[in-house]
C-alpha cells in the first residue's frame, strides 16, 4: 500500500512538470508567431508607471521618416465649416401658409428635458390655434435647436439664415451686426434668465467681484466654458475685462487683469458637460451656469449658491430677414401669445424668470468690442505659456472608409487654428505604433511635415490605442523636460474600438500620474464614446462625438479653443 502511494506521488509530480513545460512552450510559440506588439501578450496589471508600460512596447515602435507636403495658406474661419443645417432637424414643423423659423438656444428648445422645452411647447400651442393673418393666410412657427454661437456662425456665413433667432443673450446679436449682417431686435426678452457662478455653499461667497479676486489670488478653482461658443463663457470674459478695465474692455489694464485671472484657471471647458464632470470629481470650487439650469437641478441647489454676473440672459428675439407684411403680422401674433400670461406661467414652471431682481452690470458692448475681447481671450488664455500637443491617429482597419477620410480632412483643415508658437507631434497606430512626427515648434517647416504625415495615413490592422497613448505621453514628457512651463495635451482621434494588448484599465494609473489631458474625438457611427469619455475624464478633458456632418467644424472649434 505504501508502494502504491509512492508511485502515485511520482506520477503527480511528473504530470505537473509536463503541464508546466507545455504552458511555457505555448507562451514562447505565441510570442514568436504574433505579428502584433509582443510584450502585451502578457496583459499588464493596472498601477504601472509610464516608464514601465513604455519599456514593454518600445522595441515595437516604428519611427517614420518625415515627408513634406504642400500646405494651404489661405485664410480660413469657422464660418467656412458650419455643418449642413440638416444636422439640426426642426423640433417643431408647422403646416401653414406663413411659417417662420426660429433658431433657439438649447435651454428653451431641448426636446430631451421637460424643463427645457418651453419654446417648443409654446410654438406647438400657437400652431394648434389656427391663427390667420388679415389676408387669410394661416400662421405657424417652426423651431430649430441650435446653440447660440453656432447659430450666429450660420447667420454670419450666410450658409443658412432663418427668419428669427433667439440666443441666450444679446451679445450674439451685437456680434452678428458687427459682421455687417442686418438683424433687428423684435423683442428684448422672451423669458428671463441670468448667467452666474455656482459656488460651493460652504465657501460663503455673495458677489462676483470677490470670486474673481480670489481666483486671481489662487484661493478658488473656477471652471468656465469657451467664450467663442458659450453665452455664459463670453459673458464672464466681458465681466472680467469690464472689472479691470473699468468700462474699457480692451484697455491694457483690462488685458493685464484678465491675464492674472487666467493664470489660476486649470482649463477652459469645451462644453458644460465637461465642466460639470470636473466639479463632480471635486476639482472645481465653482463654475459658470445659467440660473434656469441651476434651479432645475436639486443637487446644484443643495450644494451651491448662485452668484449672477454680467449682462442678463433674457433670450431676445431677432428677425434675420426682411419680413413681408403677412410674416410681420404672424410674428406679432406669436409674440403676443408667447408673452401672454399662460405662456409666461409655463416659463416660470420651466425655471425662467426666477432671478428677476438682478440687473445687468454693464451695457451690451458694440459688436466690434466683443470681437476684440474674444481676440484678447484667444491671445492670452494660455498666459504666455507654450503648448505641447501630440495627435494620436487611429489608422486601424475599423477606421477604413469614411472615418479615415474624415480624420485626414479634419486635421488638414483644423491645423490652420494651431498657433505657430506651439509644439506639435503625431503618432499613428494600427497593428503597429508609428511615431509619424517628432514634437517640434509648429512653424512652416513643421506644418509641412505635419501635412505630409496626414497625407500618408491609411487604415488597416488591429487597434493598439493604449500602446500609442503610451508613446504619445513619453514624447510629451520628454518635450516637457525642455519646456517645463508648457501646457501639455494629447488629442486622440479614433473610433474607440481598442483591441490591443493594453486596456484602459492598464494605462489609467499612468495617465492620471502624468496629468496630461486626453482630448478624444470619436469618428463614425460605431465609435465607443463611453470608452473615449472615460479616457478623457481621467484628467478632465473633453470627449467629442464627431459624425460626418460636423466633424471638421467641431475639431476646428476645439483647436481654436485649446491651441
Amino acid at each position: 500500500m505504501k508502494g502504491n502511494n509512492k508511485n502515485m506521488a511520482v506520477i503527480i509530480v511528473v504530470v505537473a512538470v509536463i503541464l508546466m513545460v507545455v504552458i511555457g512552450l505555448v507562451g514562447v510559440i505565441g510570442s514568436l508567431t504574433s505579428d502584433d506588439i509582443g510584450p502585451g501578450a502578457q496583459t499588464p496589471n493596472s498601477g504601472r508607471s509610464l516608464d514601465d508600460l513604455y519599456q514593454r512596447i518600445s522595441e515595437y515602435i516604428i519611427t517614420a521618416d518625415p515627408v513634406k507636403a504642400a500646405i494651404d495658406l489661405s485664410d480660413s474661419s469657422l464660418y467656412d465649416e458650419v455643418p449642413d443645417i440638416d444636422k439640426y432637424p426642426l423640433s417643431v414643423e408647422p403646416f401653414a401658409d406663413v411659417a417662420l423659423e426660429i433658431f433657439s438656444s438649447p435651454e428653451k428648445a431641448g426636446e430631451s428635458a421637460d424643463k427645457e422645452s418651453w419654446l417648443i411647447d409654446v410654438a406647438n400651442d400657437f400652431n394648434s390655434m389656427g391663427v390667420v393673418t388679415s389676408d387669410g393666410k394661416s400662421c405657424g412657427i417652426a423651431v430649430r435647436n441650435v446653440s447660440s454661437g453656432l447659430a450666429a456662425d450660420y447667420i454670419i456665413s450666410g450658409k443658412y439664415v432663418p427668419e428669427l433667432f433667439s440666443p441666450s443673450n444679446a451679445l450674439w446679436g451685437a456680434m452678428i451686426q458687427s459682421k455687417g449682417k442686418t438683424i433687428n431686435m423684435e423683442c428684448d426678452r422672451l423669458v428671463g434668465n441670468t448667467a452666474g457662478v455656482m459656488v460651493k455653499k460652504s465657501l460663503g461667497y455673495t458677489d462676483i467681484d470677490h470670486i474673481i479676486e480670489d481666483v486671481v489670488s489662487g484661493k478658488l478653482n473656477l471652471g468656465y466654458t469657451n467664450p467663442q461658443a458659450s453665452s455664459s463663457g463670453a459673458n464672464l470674459l466681458l465681466t472680467i475685462l469690464d472689472k479691470y478695465g473699468k468700462g474699457d474692455l480692451t484697455s491694457s489694464t483690462a488685458v493685464t487683469g484678465f491675464t492674472e485671472f487666467q493664470k489660476n484657471i486649470p482649463y477652459v471647458a469645451y462644453n458644460t458637460n465637461q465642466m460639470v464632470r470636473a466639479a463632480g470629481v471635486g476639482s472645481l470650487d465653482c463654475m459658470v451656469n445659467e440660473y434656469q439650469s441651476y434651479v432645475n437641478n436639486p443637487e446644484f441647489v443643495k450644494e451651491y449658491d448662485f452668484i449672477p454676473y454680467g449682462i442678463r440672459h433674457d433670450n431676445p428675439l431677432y428677425s434675420c430677414k426682411s419680413l413681408s407684411n403677412s410674416e410681420q403680422e404672424c410674428l406679432d401674433k406669436f409674440l403676443e401669445f408667447a408673452l401672454g400670461t399662460n405662456s409666461q406661467k409655463h416659463a416660470s414652471e420651466c425655471g425662467f424668470g426666477g432671478n428677476d431682481t438682478y440687473k445687468s452690470a454693464f451695457d451690451i458692448p458694440a459688436g466690434g468690442v466683443i470681437d476684440q475681447s474674444l481676440k484678447i481671450w484667444k491671445d492670452n488664455k494660455d498666459v504666455g505659456k507654450e503648448i505641447i500637443a501630440v495627435f494620436v491617429c487611429d489608422t486601424s482597419g475599423s477606421m477604413d472608409g469614411t472615418p479615415i477620410l474624415q480624420l485626414k480632412e479634419s486635421l488638414t483643415n483644423g491645423m490652420k487654428y494651431i498657433s505657430e508658437k506651439n509644439y506639435v507631434g503625431m503618432v499613428s497606430y494600427g497593428s503597429k505604433v508609428t511615431k509619424e512626427l517628432d514634437i517640434a515648434q509648429f512653424d512652416m517647416t513643421q506644418r509641412s511635415y505635419f501635412q505630409g504625415a496626414v497625407d500618408r495615413l491609411s487604415a488597416s490592422g488591429n487597434t493598439h490605442t493604449y500602446e500609442a497613448l503610451c508613446l504619445a505621453m513619453k514624447m510629451v514628457k520628454q518635450a516637457q523636460s525642455e519646456h517645463p512651463d508648457a501646457k501639455c495635451m494629447i488629442f486622440l482621434l479614433s473610433d474607440g474600438q481598442a483591441n490591443g494588448s493594453y486596456s484602459l484599465n492598464d494605462v489609467s494609473y499612468a495617465i492620471e500620474q502624468e496629468g496630461f489631458p486626453m482630448y478624444t474625438i470619436g469618428y463614425g457611427e460605431g465609435a465607443d464614446m463611453d470608452e473615449l469619455g472615460r479616457l478623457s475624464g481621467i484628467n478632465e478633458a473633453a470627449s467629442i462625438s464627431a459624425d460626418p456632418e460636423d466633424v471638421v467644424y467641431k475639431l476646428k472649434s476645439l483647436f481654436n479653443a485649446q491651441l
